[in-house]
């Protein structure tokens, strides 16, 4: 299990450079069978402990139908900090981002139960106090994920448009950027996920999910990683404020981001 996680990847250049066009990529066989049914095992117990979600599905907000999430796994367990400082994943998210090496910023896993609701249309990056778009989040399904289960969606080459970068998630999200997209030539992509493909998409590109209409949960574990030598920006609103304080607690303003919260995990 651990030895696939450190083997290299053989990216194809084409694929970094559809990354560097549209801002998202989807790539096969990252991870093999036997790997994701450990960490699925692993990383399923863990959330299931740290969950505290006790309000049925029905009295929750869009945000909180959305997923059921947990933070900093790799802080919690071994298994998990395996999992999440992987260098072949690192390497990957490097070479698409063409840096010369990756820190994390944090993980996330994202559980969308069954029933779940939409993730609504954002971007990442409008919560995060980071100096430039070097940022990428693998997006890694535990099992195969089809249409019905609430993959994906991305609107291809969307990190250009800056209208709706300053809406945080929820309903509000989700109409304004729709109806913005609508107007654009993007190509809207939904497809779903083979075991093992896994797919990096940066911090500015605008992305949803669809609702979770089976009776499984949906379960997805997410890394978003930073160019190694990211430097803190002066937030600017407070979301960034309390991701600061978060993610990364003791990094200044115009300094890399070198805490202990923030390894490098290639290069």
């Amino acid at each position: 299990m651990h030895s696939l996680l450190d083997q290299p990847y053989e990216l194809p250049a084409d694929a970094i450079a559809f990354y560097q066009k549209n801002r998202f990529v989807k790539l096969k066989n990252v991870l093999d069978a036997d790997t994701l049914a450990y960490y699925n095992e692993a990383i399923s117990r863990k959330v299931e402990f740290l969950t505290n979600q006790n309000q049925p599905l029905d009295q929750r907000d869009t945000y909180g139908k959305a997923f059921l999430q947990v933070f900093n796994l790799w802080r919690e367990d071994e298994a998990s900090k395996t999992f999440v400082l992987s260098k072949r994943l690192g390497q990957i998210a490097a070479q698409l981002m063409q840096t010369d090496g990756v820190r994390l910023y944090h993980d996330q896993a994202l559980f969308k139960e069954a029933g779940g609701g939409i993730t609504p249309w954002h971007a990442d990056q409008y919560y995060w106090p980071l100096s430039s778009d070097k940022t990428i989040t693998a997006w890694i399904p535990l099992q195969p994920v089809p249409l019905q289960m609430g993959p994906l969606e991305f609107s291809a080459g969307s990190h250009a448009i800056v209208e709706g970068r300053e809406l945080s998630i929820g309903d509000d999200s989700e109409q304004k950027i729709a109806q913005r997209l609508r107007v654009t030539d993007f190509q809207h992509v939904i497809e779903p996920y083979d075991l093992g493909e896994v797919s990096f998409h940066s911090g500015w590109v605008f992305h949803r999910a669809g609702a979770n209409q089976t009776d499984q949960v949906r379960k997805v574990m997410t890394m978003i990683y930073m160019d190694k030598d990211m430097r803190l920006k002066q937030p600017e609103n407070r979301h960034q404020i309390n991701d600061w304080n978060t993610w990364c607690p003791g990094a200044e303003v115009d300094q890399v981001i070198d805490t202990p919260l923030n390894p490098v995990i290639y290069g």
